[in-house]
């Protein structure tokens, strides 16, 4: 991987908390192994915190989140966002909020019907936890602000820039910029389980950093995000859409986001494909790419070396998996970020874009 940062003196080995430092007053970022299912937990500087996704239903991956919520200190969820109706993304979220509270939940309507398969009559029972969940219901749509207190002057947004295959408005300067020349558009993908397609994307900003989570945004739509103009704009980390899949990871958005760090929420043998794999190695902006597992889905040599990744076995059953997260902590002013895997001492401080 271009410029992958793997050098001894480029590591430090000092062990790490997931505490959030409300001293330092940092800005935390917690990837939660849900074995290929969405689960990233922001903690703020403020002491509020966010759930982008709740993983699987079954007890497993409800309780490593409130694991990593308990290890953060935190008493409750403030925010749940649910980017789309896949049980990888929301299953698991009235199991957490029967464990720690939850107090808004952003969300896209619930379908009344399986958003994939039409006529499933499964969809009902399915979805009825989530459906009976007490806590406030906020409607998602491109352009909504998550209300989060600021602290410390510098300047704090999550935002949602895409929704249900509509996109925010470009703004005066973007659209005046001229257009990055991104390359060759690649060939349309069909995308098998299309309320992916629907996705929801955020975009969060702390002073001049900026961190990307398009949930399982698709092939087919990722290009509206920087083309024809960049709605986005450079991110200093790009979480992969859809776990690492092929199916997503359109290499005209990470072009577009020129990215330094990449973080991929995949599982073992869920997402991590060779052509994700092959796009992240060809941007030459990236400097390194986190995993929370190693993929079986590519040879050894093709995954990020060993100390970039989180779960090096492939754990049978998942239930088994030490579940190792991934942490981010941004500096107080936005200046730099860390990133550590806690369970192997790793951490890297990266600095943010000049904006």
């Amino acid at each position: 991987m271009k410029k992958l940062l793997f050098l001894a003196a480029c590591i430090a080995l000092a062990p790490c908390s997931i505490h959030a430092d409300q001293k330092t007053k940092t800005l935390d970022v917690v990837w939660i192994d849900s074995e290929g299912g969405g689960s990233t937990l922001l903690i703020t500087p403020a002491g509020e915190s966010v759930l982008i996704d709740a993983g699987n239903p079954g007890g497993r991956d409800p309780a490593r989140i409130v694991r990593a919520a308990t290890d953060a200190g935190l008493k409750k969820i403030d925010y749940l966002i649910i980017t789309h109706w896949h049980a990888d993304h929301f299953g698991g979220a009235a199991e957490v909020g029967d464990k720690i509270p939850i107090g808004t939940i952003f969300q896209r309507a619930i379908p009344d019907t399986d958003p994939d398969l039409a006529g499933d009559a499964s969809w009902p029972l399915r979805s009825k936890p989530f459906r009976a969940m007490t806590a406030k219901r906020v409607s998602l749509v491109p352009g909504v602000v998550i209300p989060l207190k600021a602290a410390g002057g510098v300047a704090l947004s999550l935002r949602c820039l895409a929704a249900d295959k509509k996109f925010i408005e470009p703004t005066p300067a973007q659209l005046a910029a001229a257009p990055q020349a991104l390359g060759e558009a690649p060939p349309p993908k069909k995308e098998e389980a299309p309320d992916n397609d629907n996705s929801a994307v955020f975009v969060l900003t702390f002073g001049a950093f900026k961190f990307y989570d398009g949930g399982d945004l698709t092939w087919n739509y990722e290009p509206s995000l920087v083309l024809p103009h960049n709605l986005v704009g450079a991110v200093d980390v790009y979480q992969t859409d859809h776990h690492g899949l092929d199916r997503s990871n359109n290499p005209l958005l990470v072009r577009g986001l020129t990215p330094t760090v990449v973080v991929m929420n995949n599982g073992p043998h869920k997402g991590g494909q060779p052509e994700t794999f092959a796009t992240i190695k060809s941007v030459t902006s990236i400097h390194a790419c986190y995993q929370l597992h190693k993929s079986f889905n590519v040879p050894e040599a093709t995954n990020s070396p060993d100390e970039f990744i989180a779960n090096l076995v492939d754990a049978k059953p998942a239930d088994q998996c030490t579940a190792n997260v991934i942490k981010m902590s941004i500096a107080p002013d936005g200046s730099s970020y860390t990133i550590s895997i806690p369970a192997n001492g790793h951490s890297h401080t990266y600095a943010t874009k000049a904006k």
